[in-house]
């Protein structure tokens, strides 16, 4: 078996075998031995169990999560209609309770 040394990812060079595929400790990336690079180029959206996200989807938040500068929580289970892509894949543009905030889409699910 050839030794993975890097993540094509990050680039760390922490990544380990647990059995079935590779793991980078420092981004959380999983992959297989042959296709790992080939994925870790994708730029399509995907919330956070691997679903395509498009614009005028209707998402639901995982997590309760602090809005940066504000006391605002946006509480889990919230349901955000209408996003919008925007040119960070990991990013999407929504309005919560009349405020329009960038969320990232490992915090939704579709």
């Amino acid at each position: 078996m050839s030794e993975i040394t890097k993540c094509p990812k990050c680039g760390g060079e922490y990544v380990y075998f647990d059995g079935s595929l590779y793991v980078c400790p420092d981004c959380a990336y999983e992959f297989d031995g042959e296709n790992g690079a080939a994925a870790a180029n994708d730029e399509t959206p995907r919330d956070s169990n691997g679903a395509e996200l498009l614009d005028g989807d209707s998402v639901t938040v995982i997590k309760d999560l602090k809005v940066k500068g504000s006391s605002m929580v946006i509480k889990r289970g919230t349901k955000v209609k209408s996003i919008r892509l925007t040119d960070n894949h990991e990013e999407v543009d929504c309005k919560i309770d009349g405020s329009s905030i960038v969320l990232k889409t490992c915090f939704l699910k579709k």
